[in-house]
């Protein structure tokens, strides 16, 4: 004999009830003279049967939710954030100031109390930092320098600078880490290494949670490593050649997140490697327009992002690229 809670017909006035009148599970208990778990289990049933077709509507066309969920899942992102394309206020910005407040408010809500989050360098980052946009609480966390960077010049663009900005932000703490960025010669970078100091600070980037970066691109007018001469142009040309699209963390990669080619170059950086910042459990990538499309492919492909801050016209340049 058929069960009374695999008859269609109560199957779909139990459905009505509960969807449509808006009835609680208890109500339709009454109504219909059937246990609270029969109600559970008919509902259940409708869904599975078509006779309810459940639909999750974005409430805000504005927030992109659709592109951000094709980008999670084209490129097996932790998670995907888009705003809307708009115009840079200064010619030296690298981001909106809708990207710089969709950071912030994406930080405020992952990062927690005892975590330890590293900073890069570079002017995505000091636009983040200058967002008008305020925290709701203190987060006790620590933000870790994790480049070198000793210029005479655009301080504001340097990771001790912009961990000490974040740690005011969020009410956190910072740490300094006193070495140039980049070293003529790897010896001299892996003795400065073994010193007792930079031994024991060098260990710490073993221990970091979160890490946020802006993607940096060749684009010679742009681009940061040039503009603190870190690089220079026959250098980058020749890189460019070679098929570099990005960097993160100063470190050059190409198109499939290779940075082999360019490891003379790379070994030299004096802070955490691509090969560590791999091991981190949330690493974020600020970049937005559309030519920084493959220098944010390149970073996804070589694991070095897999959070994306991003906006409308780069999120659809990579599924067109994809």
């Amino acid at each position: 004999m058929k069960k009374f809670v695999d008859d269609e017909r109560l199957i779909y006035k139990c459905c009505s009830l509960y969807y449509e009148d808006e009835k609680s599970q208890q109500e339709i208990c009454a109504l219909l003279g059937i246990s609270r778990p029969s109600v559970s289990r008919m509902l259940k049933q409708g869904r599975e049967l078509g006779i309810v077709r459940l639909e999750v509507c974005n409430p805000d066309k504005k927030s992109f939710g659709t592109l951000e969920r094709q980008l999670e899942k084209t490129f097996h992102l932790k998670e995907a954030v888009v705003v809307e394309n708009k115009p840079m206020k200064a010619e030296d910005e690298h981001i909106s100031q809708a990207m710089a407040v969709a950071a912030l408010q994406y930080l405020s809500r992952i990062i927690h109390e005892g975590e330890r989050i590293g900073v890069t360098m570079g002017v995505t980052l000091r636009n983040i930092v200058q967002a008008n946009y305020a925290v709701d609480k203190s987060i006790h966390c620590t933000f870790v320098p994790i480049l070198g960077g000793v210029g005479e010049s655009r301080m504001e663009i340097y990771s001790n600078y912009l961990a000490a900005e974040f740690a005011k932000i969020f009410g956190g703490e910072c740490l300094q880490f006193f070495s140039p960025a980049f070293f003529s010669n790897k010896a001299v970078l892996e003795g400065f290494k073994e010193e007792a100091l930079m031994r024991h600070y060098f260990d710490g980037f073993h221990h970091i949670d979160v890490v946020i970066g802006g993607i940096g691109s060749p684009e010679k007018r742009t681009a940061t490593t040039m503009q603190v001469n870190y690089i220079d142009t026959p250098v980058m040309d020749a890189f460019i050649e070679d098929g570099l699209v990005g960097d993160y963390n100063l470190q050059f990669f190409d198109i499939n997140g290779r940075s082999d080619r360019f490891r003379h170059y790379n070994e030299r950086v004096a802070g955490m490697s691509l090969e560590q910042i791999r091991t981190v459990p949330s690493r974020i990538g600020v970049a937005g327009g559309i030519g920084k499309v493959k220098s944010v492919y390149g970073a996804i492909a070589g694991q070095y992002v897999n959070i994306l801050i991003t906006d409308e016209s780069c999120a659809k340049g990579l599924l067109q690229l994809f």
